[in-house]
């Protein structure tokens, strides 16, 4: 593979693969000890004391440092005072002691680190949008003569959380134990749930359905045998448990759905004598019969407690490792702040259409015009994101002959 130079990769191999990167300290180097590294991820400490391993904040730091006299092996981690800062140019740290003239010094990412930048060529960054958006939109004879930055930072910004909901590839997940309380924390940067699936033995989903057979109350205040709100000595209402939660996660999904226990391996269950009168359970033959095919289930269910700020499970799958999918706005933290390439031209129609939408002096054929050009962009960025293959075409019409026979 070729080295950086001049287009829009700016990282060598070792830099993307292992995450590291050697500079050879020539006579400059010897005397100012201040070294630039050029990842595509910006270097940080927990503190300005983390150099020391000893400092809390030591494994906050997303890398290392070490020194090697021939830059072959023999690398030693350096663990004296060093500083860093980030500016245009990349990474700077400029070390507490000049290294001897021939060393070699390493910055080696943590794997975290690392892994988050994989892949990373196939995104613009949301700062790159407006820096490109203000050279190519912007100026004398052009239909946005002038501008403030902050109004191109806010609408990218409201233009990547709408584009986050439906068109961009922002689907988060995590994979969780559901406890013995059946409850599940919502996740910090959630907006809206996607999927909720349980995962088998063999890593298959099975997918967990929204349950509208009972719903978490926003408040259970505290009642007095009368009836009346019980009130504390600050005159607020006083919070009970609820008991609709208590009886739906103490509650068997078998008395809903009418299915048998799966541990039940008779070769007769489904034998008429086996349930008739006289096996013993009642006659339990066709109970299942006029049962509602929404409940007719065996994933489990679950519902949000909004109060709580929780996803609620029932009881069958306690203990069960779910996957939980759901989309932020892609403003949470500082590596969701990117544009997958394809939809780069939908933002910048998208940018350009809102500001003209909100200038009074511009005439009303031109934002309409922009608006076509925003809708038709956005149209264009869902079909190149949607990734439909051929292959893939092929192979749902292959199923489709497939008779359904569970």
């Amino acid at each position: 593979m070729p080295r950086p130079d001049g287009g829009v990769i700016t990282e060598t191999n070792l830099q993307y693969y292992a995450g590291a990167q050697i500079i050879y300290t020539d006579a400059a180097l010897a005397v100012s000890a201040a070294y630039t590294f050029t990842f595509n991820t910006a270097l940080s400490m927990g503190s300005t004391t983390s150099w020391n391993p000893t400092d809390p904040n030591f494994t906050l730091n997303n890398f290392r440092i070490y020194t090697s006299p021939n830059g072959l092996g023999n690398w030693t981690e350096y663990i004296t005072t060093y500083s860093l800062v980030n500016n245009k140019t990349g990474s700077v740290i400029t070390l507490g002691n000049a290294q001897v003239l021939g060393i070699y010094i390493k910055v080696q990412l943590k794997e975290t680190a690392v892994e988050d930048n994989y892949g990373g060529y196939e995104y613009i960054k949301i700062n790159d949008i407006v820096n490109n958006f203000l050279i190519g939109y912007v100026g004398q004879d052009k239909v946005i003569p002038r501008v403030n930055r902050t109004d191109v930072i806010f609408h990218a910004k409201r233009g990547l959380q709408e584009f986050s909901y439906d068109t961009l590839k922002s689907i988060k997940s995590q994979e969780l134990t559901v406890p013995d309380s059946l409850s599940v924390i919502i996740p910090q940067d959630y907006v809206n749930y996607v999927k909720l699936s349980w995962v088998d033995g063999s890593g298959v989903k099975h997918t967990i359905y929204p349950t509208q057979l009972t719903s978490s109350p926003w408040e259970a205040p505290l009642q007095a045998a009368d009836g009346a709100i019980v009130q504390d000595n600050f005159s607020s209402n006083l919070e009970g448990t609820s008991q609709i939660n208590e009886a739906w996660q103490s509650n068997n999904p078998n008395n809903i759905t009418g299915l048998w226990p799966a541990s039940s391996n008779n070769p007769d269950l489904f034998m008429y004598d086996w349930w008739g009168e006289g096996s013993g359970y009642g006659g339990g033959y066709g109970q299942r019969y006029g049962g509602d095919p929404v409940n007719m289930q065996m994933n489990g269910w679950f519902n949000i407690d909004e109060r709580r700020g929780t996803f609620n499970f029932s009881s069958d799958l306690k203990k069960r490792i779910i996957l939980l999918e759901y989309v932020s706005d892609g403003l949470a933290y500082d590596l969701d702040t990117k544009v997958p390439k394809m939809a780069e031209e939908a933002m910048y129609m998208h940018i350009a259409y809102s500001i003209l939408s909100t200038r009074r002096s511009i005439p009303e054929y031109i934002v309409q015009r922009y608006k076509k050009d925003r809708y038709a962009q956005l149209r264009n960025a869902k079909i190149r994101l949607s990734n439909i293959k051929l292959d893939e075409i092929v192979q749902v019409m292959r199923n489709k002959s497939k008779w359904i026979k569970h």
